[in-house]
């Protein structure tokens, strides 16, 4: 038998008692104060916001004055048969003016996920894992609607090893005094099957306070529950130990925290101060469906003007300067901003047909079927794997400023992309637009992973000053690119300067599916003021003309310097699948230009929202179903 390494934290068993009154008194730095619970004990309860009894809302249980309520009526009923009208021409959702509630200052903590060891080998073939942690934290808080997600953070992935170090920060701002509880989830990444669990540690802290010692680096050890873990990946360690008595079964997290002082307003919502960073998922398949192709060296994407730029500079046998080594490879990009967002950048889904609410709430089988499905496709798209590329940089400084700009590609090729910042600052975005096809990458929801609330989504672009300066003007005193194609010192024919002052940021609040109210555009273009300092950012309404013509303009560049190919996403976008029916395929869909084909998944959602329409299809040819495929005359998707 193993025994317990020194410094481990004590297990609390599920249903034992909290630390009473008098305990808790004798300061946080009681020994009971930390401790490693189960997965489902509860969070610590903060007196000033008590959970409520059964579920009930506030005066649920009160005892009614006055006379009963009468049945409804033919009255009633017409009213709200009325209301309902009202809804079908403005659908609930969109901004929502509720506020944060209020709460006193919070406490700033840093947690430090260092390391962890003695973990199961998950890929029999290498006798290794792929590691990485998840972390989960929550507090007594009240929350503005009880759909408001958790925060979350991811570790990088570190590969083939048993003993990761990560040496990974997050810093968040808010947490109660009352405590919080972290739940720590341990992954072996297996793209593109599931990821296997190699099991969690939960740590409940009971006071936080300025004079909370924390457990300092290089942090306080806990034992990994085996149970929630890949049993395949503990019956291998299981048979491994069985040739020698001093292997352990049981894996260690190392994990540290630390006060850091009382936190900045708004106060009554925790958020992600920093480090700042950022991931860059990569799909070659998707990259050659939709003819995005990208600097296959990424000192080339920058003109850095240093020696290392002109070193990578090929030449041909001539002598002469060659061109830039380009491959096809789709970029869905993740980069965190500093909090805190501003209150008033928060919006629902907009539920404009009924399978909306049962899509983004999960119920019924259509709901169930279309939510699972939308999950699906936000993890294709914004997938980990070996090519998935991590890094932090300074919060709110140009080097956050050039490395948004370096993951937009500057202003090459007229790129249009659509994004979605979450409540907690984490944007995502994908080079889209409606002149793309792919009608999938258009979709707010998939972007953000059928979110129920988000702090603001649209499109962007990024155009370049002939001169830097940095100004909101949507019109400089100066010529752009676009729409002027001779703007010297740049794309198309020069590398893009690397200078955050020769750009703007052009972005709007285009989004059907949550519809973000151009009132808020000022606090939007405030929050990326403040986090890419050096960049001008303009912020326009969607029903604006000027947006419209901007965007217009976009288009026409790419048609002139990039390229357009419509197409619709119906496979697997790994790299590791792409096989030679691929690639015909491929290029069979290519041949049919923009008329393109339905895909298979496509259609079924056609049917699931139009269920009518099964007579139609069931009715139909053979030669008329022969005709759908890529080389025939299906219509345009």
């Amino acid at each position: 038998m193993s025994t317990r390494p020194e410094g481990v934290a004590n297990s609390v068993p599920h249903g034992q008692d909290q630390p009473s009154q008098d305990e808790a008194a004798n300061g946080v730095n009681n020994e009971k104060n930390v401790q490693q619970v189960s997965d489902d004990h509860p969070t610590p309860e903060d007196h000033d916001h008590p959970r409520p009894t059964d579920g009930a809302p506030d005066g649920a249980n009160e005892k009614q004055d006055g006379p009963p309520k009468r049945r409804s009526t033919f009255k009633d009923r017409f009213k709200e048969q009325k209301e309902k009208l009202k809804t079908k021409t403005k659908p609930p959702g969109g901004f929502d003016p509720t506020p944060i509630p209020d709460a006193p200052p919070g406490y700033t903590v840093k947690f430090t996920f260092h390391r962890a060891e003695n973990l199961p080998a998950a890929d029999i073939s290498t006798g290794a894992s792929d590691p990485f942690l998840t972390a989960t934290l929550t507090a007594s808080l009240p929350k503005r609607h009880k759909e408001d997600p958790d925060l979350v953070y991811r570790t990088r992935t570190v590969r083939r090893t048993l003993e990761p170090q990560w040496d990974q920060e997050w810093i968040v701002a808010n947490i109660p005094s009352s405590g919080f509880k972290l739940k720590c989830r341990l992954y072996d990444e297996d793209w593109p099957d599931h990821n296997d669990r190699l099991g969690n540690v939960t740590i409940l802290v009971n006071r936080v306070s300025e004079d909370w010692e924390g457990f300092q680096p290089p942090g306080t050890v806990f034992e990994v529950k085996k149970r929630s873990g890949s049993k395949r990946a503990y019956i291998l360690k299981a048979c491994m130990s069985a040739f020698s008595k001093d292997v352990s079964m049981t894996p260690r997290l190392y994990v540290s925290a630390v006060v850091l002082g009382k936190s900045d307003p708004p106060h009554g919502q925790m958020y992600t101060v920093g480090p700042t960073y950022y991931f860059r998922h990569y799909s070659p398949m998707i990259g050659r469906m939709t003819g995005i192709k990208v600097n296959k060296d990424e000192a080339n994407d920058s003109n850095n003007r240093d020696e290392n730029a002109a070193e990578s500079t090929d030449h041909d046998n001539n002598g002469k300067a060659a061109d830039r080594t380009q491959q096809y490879d789709f970029q869905a990009n993740e980069i965190q901003l500093a909090g805190p967002v501003p209150p008033r950048l928060y919006h629902r889904y907009v539920e404009f047909r009924p399978v909306i609410g049962l899509l983004f709430r999960s119920r019924g089988l259509r709901g169930k079927i279309l939510n699972k499905a939308l999950h699906h496709q936000h993890h294709r798209i914004y997938n980990f794997d070996k090519d998935t590329h991590f890094g932090t940089f300074k919060p709110c400084s140009e080097e956050a400023s050039l490395q948004f700009l370096k993951m937009a590609h500057f202003d090459e090729g007229g790129r249009l992309f659509t994004y979605v910042i979450t409540l907690d600052g984490l944007m995502r975005f994908t080079e889209t637009g409606k002149e793309f096809g792919i009608d999938l990458l258009s979709k707010h929801t998939m972007h953000s992973d059928a979110a129920i609330y988000i702090a603001c989504s649209g499109e962007f672009f990024i155009r370049r000053l002939k001169e830097p300066k940095v100004t909101e003007d949507l019109d400089p005193d100066q010529p752009t690119h676009p729409p002027k194609e001779n703007v010297h010192g740049g794309p198309p024919n020069e590398p893009p300067p690397s200078k955050p002052e020769y750009y703007q940021l052009i972005i709007d609040n285009d989004s059907g599916t949550y519809r973000p109210d151009k009132s808020v555009l000022p606090d939007l273009q405030k929050l990326l003021e403040r986090n890419f300092p050096g960049l001008g950012v303009v912020a326009l309404a969607c029903d604006d003309p000027e947006d419209q013509k901007l965007k217009a303009a976009q288009v026409k560049v790419k048609k002139r310097e990039g390229r357009t190919v419509n197409m619709v996403l119906n496979r697997s976008p790994s790299h590791s699948s792409f096989s030679s029916d691929d690639i015909s395929d491929l290029e069979d869909m290519e041949r049919a230009g923009e008329i393109g084909r339905k895909s298979k998944k496509e259609k079924v959602w056609d049917l699931l929202e139009e269920p009518r329409r099964i007579k139609e299809l069931t009715g139909r040819h053979p030669a008329e179903a022969s005709s759908s495929g890529p080389s025939g005359s299906g219509a345009a998707t």
